[in-house]
């Protein structure tokens, strides 16, 4: 059977109504429609899908942007905190300088033992503020480290001049003639005018005798350059140093000078053995002390 017919019978006025289907044309087009209700589903799914594909390609591209700002971040960090190990580094470094200048400075200054002690840190204190506290920037700790560094520069440089002049200071101190020629033994002629032993008349002394045993120490009283060792009119054996800024002294009447001309002496320093050469009475040494070539008072100098 190819066709069908279909009568509707209603209440309303009598009507009827009858219809007339090709069986083969319905199932035709309710094929057509199936096909294409199912490729409608199919292509709304792949649009879909499609869309969905496209979300988590961006999302991933999201995902790489932020691994790469990391990536970013983390060199920034590792460059930050290499600069920041270097800088600590030149720190260290310099304040091991400082430490060991203080030190020196410490000891050539004769300060009292443990008045300044490098190995720790000062003493310091105070109330403690804790509304006015704050957490320290990184780009603030960099700056404090740079004025950090300026600062230990500019002290140390300071420091090294301070060195210079206690150096200086020091070496003026000690070419500087003062003490007594001899360990042991007694002045037994002063500087200035006296009698002359030999022949009972008034003289000037241009130094002091210091009288004493055969053979005792003669030392210099300051360092210097001996510029003569040896046989001298008046003087016997003779020792004379050049200090330096002028001054030069003379050690006479020697029995034997155990320095050379050229020699470099220390304050201190053993130069001579006590005797009797040239024009003496007996054992002493004959102690002189010129500024600018001119004989001065000794005196001053042994009491300082």
């Amino acid at each position: 059977m190819k066709n069908m017919n279909i009568i509707l019978f209603t209440n309303k006025r009598g009507q009827v109504w009858s219809f007339d289907f090709d069986l083969i044309r319905l199932a035709v087009a309710s094929v057509a429609g199936l096909a294409l209700f199912f490729g409608f589903a199919v292509y709304t799914g792949f649009r879909m899908g499609e869309n969905e594909l496209a979300y988590v390609d961006e999302w991933q591209g999201v995902i790489r942007a932020q691994q790469a700002e990391i990536g970013e971040a983390r060199d920034i960090a590792e460059a930050n905190l290499n600069a920041l190990t270097l800088r600590v580094g030149q720190m260290q470094a310099q304040m091991l300088r400082l430490n060991a200048l203080g030190e020196r400075l410490v000891r050539q200054g004769d300060f009292a033992a443990g008045e300044f002690d490098f190995n720790n840190l000062p003493a310091v204190g105070g109330p403690q503020d804790v509304a006015g506290q704050q957490s320290t920037e990184l780009t603030d700790f960099m700056g404090m480290l740079d004025e950090l560094i300026v600062e230990l520069d500019d002290r140390e440089y300071k420091l090294n001049v301070l060195e210079s002049m206690l150096m200086d200071r020091k070496l003026r101190e000690r070419v500087m003639p003062s003490g007594r020629p001899v360990e042991s033994g007694w002045l037994s002629s002063k500087f200035g005018k006296r009698t002359d032993p030999f022949t009972g008349k008034q003289e000037q002394h241009n130094g002091v005798d210091f009288a004493g045993k055969e053979g005792a120490d003669v030392v210099a009283v300051g360092d210097g350059v001996v510029s003569w060792a040896g046989k001298r009119s008046g003087f016997g054996n003779m020792v004379e140093i050049t200090h330096g800024s002028g001054y030069v002294t003379r050690y006479g009447h020697n029995r034997e000078s155990l320095v050379a001309v050229g020699d470099t002496v220390k304050k201190g320093q053993l130069i001579a053995l006590m005797g009797s050469t040239g024009r003496s009475t007996g054992p002493h040494v004959h102690f002189e002390v010129l500024h600018n070539g001119k004989t001065v008072d000794p005196g001053k100098y042994i009491n300082n």
